[in-house]
């Protein structure tokens, strides 16, 4: 019987030979440091976490071997999946965050395509060739007074009838640019026309981009 116990472990120019699977080998602190590469901090704070135990031994406190590698093999592991984990938990957070920007984007632009055609929200560059519209009918409208006083104010000898009669035809020209309407119909078929432009314009960059 202690014939059979000498042969389970070995010792051979100072290096330890354990024969039998499963025997119980208890080292230092000091030699798990030197097995796991870690400081003799981070295995106290691994002991102080409970992830790592230390045994009572005829000798003092000490690791069990194996228990205490297999101990840090599965923390090692949990870490590594709570790590891949977490960023796949990130990439879909980003994703999904990406994908309630897009379609809020897209719910806000058809909001603004109803608005224009209704006539309750108005682009900057719609009034502005609208108010275009307008100037360039004032100044026709001007450019038109001259032929249309022409003969009247040469058949009139009095100079200050000549004035009224003047001033009389640029209060009806000022009269039809105050009495000028907003007109919803024709404004929703500039916004309709715009917008079939817009659509033309994304499906050709769509082609050119393949």
């Amino acid at each position: 019987m202690a014939a059979q116990k000498k042969q389970d472990v070995v010792l051979d120019e100072g290096a330890v030979y354990i024969n039998r699977a499963g025997t119980p080998v208890y080292v230092k602190t000091a030699d798990i440091c030197a097995m796991t590469g870690k400081t003799n901090q981070w295995i106290g704070q691994l002991k102080s976490q409970g992830v790592l135990n230390l045994r009572s031994t005829p000798h003092g406190a000490m690791y069990e071997l194996a228990s205490t590698i297999h101990s840090y093999c599965t923390m090692l592991e949990n870490r590594a999946k709570e790590a891949v984990e977490k960023a796949m938990s990130a990439e879909y957070k980003e994703r999904n965050t990406a994908e309630i920007s897009l379609k809020k984007s897209k719910a806000l632009k058809a909001g603004m395509e109803a608005k224009e055609l209704m006539g309750k929200m108005h682009r900057s560059e719609d009034i502005e060739y609208m108010v275009t519209e307008l100037l360039f009918a004032l100044r026709g409208m001007m450019l038109a007074l001259p032929g249309r006083l022409a003969i009247d104010c040469a058949n009139i000898s009095d100079p200050a009838e000549v004035s009224e009669r003047i001033r009389k035809e640029v209060c009806l020209i000022m009269d039809e640019m105050v009495n000028y309407k907003y007109d919803p119909a024709k404004y929703e078929e500039l916004v309709r026309e715009r917008l079939s432009w817009d659509k033309i314009d994304v499906e050709d960059g769509d082609v050119d981009d393949g």
